[in-house]
C-alpha cells in the first residue's frame, strides 16, 4: 500500500504529534508499505531526506522555529504543500492519504482528496479539536471553525489518540471516531534501580498548556527532599521559567538545557526516575508513552489522556489540575521510599505493552486499508 502522510510538524520540527507520526511511519515501512511524508521546513533542514524506510519532503511555510508554530506558518503549510503534494499524488498515485491534525493538515488533505480522488484518514491529536487547548487555540477556532466540519465529514476514517480527544471531537462533529493511542518502540529491558538522588524530568514545549510555573513552585516546596531535575524544551514561557527557578534558588538542582533532539531526550529519560506532567490540557502525550516504555514513574495531572497512562499509586500518582497541595503530597510520597519508586517504575514498564508500536501500526494498517477502498 502506498501511503501519503501529511503533517505540518515532523521531527525534528514540532512536538509529540510529529514524533508519533514518525514512529508510525517507520513501523508501517517495516510492514512493507511505501510511505512519503510532506511536512514543514524549518531553518537548517534539508528539503528532502530519506529516513527509516520512507522519504520526507519539507516545504517552505514561513516557519522560523522548530518548536513553535504560528498561525501564519500553519496556513503557510496548507498553501506551500498543496502543489508539491498534488504533483506527488499524480505521479506516485498513493492508495490513501493519512493526515495528522485536522487543523491545519486536514484542510490540505480535504483539498488534495477532492482534486485527486484519493481517500484520506484523519488522526486528531487534541490541539486540532475545539476546546482541546483552550488558552492556545480557542481564538483560532473562532475564525476557522466554520471551515472544519467538512474536514471531518469527508474523511474515510477518523482516529483520535485518546478517549478524551474523541469525546471533545464528538461534541463538535457528528462522525464515527476510532481511538488508537500513540505508540512507541519497546526496546528497553526495564528499570533495575533508582538514581541517588532520584532524577525528575520534564520534556516538552514551554507554553501555558504545560503549566510549568506550577511545576517549579512544586519543586520549591520539596527542597528538603533529595532530588535533581531536568526541564527539557523551549517555548514562549522559557524566560519566565528560568527566572522563577532562579528566584527560588533552584539553579543547582534544576537543569534547563533548552530544546534538544529526540535521541538526547531518550538518553535523558533513560537516566531518570520520575516524569513530571503538570499540564492543564493533554491529548495522549508521546513523552508519557515513551516514559512507560523506558520505565519511569509518572506524576501527572488528570488532564485529558494522562489518566490513561497512570494508574494511581501503581505506576505513579494523579492530581487534579492546578492542585499544588496534592502535587506536593504526591511527590513526597513518590520520593520518600526508594523501593516503592522502583516498583512504580517497573509497573510503568509492564503497562507499556499495550502501546507497542507494532500493535499500533497493525491497527492503523487495518484502518488505512479499509479507507483506501472508499470512494471519494
Amino acid at each position: 500500500m502506498r501511503i501519503l502522510v501529511l503533517n505540518y510538524e515532523f521531527p525534528p520540527v514540532g512536538g509529540g504529534g510529529g514524533r508519533a507520526a514518525a514512529a508510525l511511519c517507520a513501523a508501517l515501512a517495516r510492514r512493507g508499505h511505501e510511505l512519503r511524508v510532506i511536512t514543514s521546513r524549518a531553518p537548517d533542514l534539508a528539503p528532502e531526506e530519506r529516513l527509516e524506510g520512507y522519504r520526507v519532503t519539507r516545504v517552505f511555510t514561513g516557519r522560523r522555529s522548530r518548536y513553535q508554530a504560528s498561525f501564519a506558518s500553519m496556513a503557510g503549510y496548507v498553501v506551500g504543500a498543496l502543489i508539491p503534494a498534488l504533483r506527488l499524488a499524480r505521479s506516485w498515485k498513493p492508495d490513501v492519504i493519512h493526515a495528522h491534525f485536522a487543523v491545519p493538515t486536514g484542510v490540505l488533505a480535504l483539498r488534495l482528496s477532492k482534486m485527486t480522488r484519493t481517500p484520506y484518514v484523519l488522526t486528531a491529536h487534541l490541539g486540532d479539536v475545539p476546546g482541546g487547548v483552550p488558552g492556545k487555540t480557542d481564538r483560532w477556532f473562532r475564525w476557522v471553525y466554520p471551515f472544519t466540519p467538512s474536514v471531518w465529514k469527508n474523511a474515510a476514517r477518523v482516529v483520535a489518540v485518546s478517549e478524551h480527544t474523541r469525546g471533545l471531537a464528538r461534541e463538535n462533529y457528528e462522525v464515527d471516531i476510532d481511538v488508537i493511542p500513540n505508540g512507541i518502540d519497546l526496546r528497553s529491558d526495564g528499570p533495575k534501580s533508582v538514581a541517588d538522588p532520584p532524577r525528575l524530568i520534564f520534556a516538552g514545549r514551554f507554553q501555558p498548556q504545560k503549566n510549568l510555573r506550577l511545576l517549579v513552585e512544586l519543586l520549591a516546596r520539596v527542597q528538603d527532599v533529595p532530588w535533581q531535575c531536568e526541564l527539557l524544551g523551549d517555548g514562549p514561557d522559557r524566560a519566565e521559567i528560568i527566572q522563577l527557578v532562579r528566584s527560588y534558588a533552584l539553579d543547582a538542582r534544576v537543569e534547563l538545557p533548552g530544546w534538544v533532539d529526540g535521541d538526547v531526550v531518550e538518553r535523558r529519560l533513560n537516566a531518570s526516575d520520575l516524569l513530571l506532567l503538570t499540564s492543564r490540557t493533554e491529548g495522549f502525550p508521546v513523552i508519557g508513552v515513551q516514559s512507560l516504555a523506558i520505565g519511569l514513574a509518572i506524576l501527572a495531572s488528570r488532564a485529558g489522556g494522562l489518566s490513561e497512562l497512570v494508574e494511581n499509586e501503581v505506576n505513579g500518582r494523579l492530581c487534579e489540575v492546578d492542585d499544588l497541595a496534592c502535587f506536593e503530597q504526591a511527590l513526597r510520597w513518590c520520593l520518600e521510599d526508594r523501593e516503592r519508586l522502583l516498583e512504580m517504575k517497573r509497573a510503568s514498564h509492564s503497562k507499556a505493552g499495550r502501546f507497542d508500536i507494532r500493535g499500533i501500526a497493525e491497527k492503523y494498517e487495518e484502518v488505512l486499508q479499509e479507507a483506501a477502498k472508499s470512494e471519494v
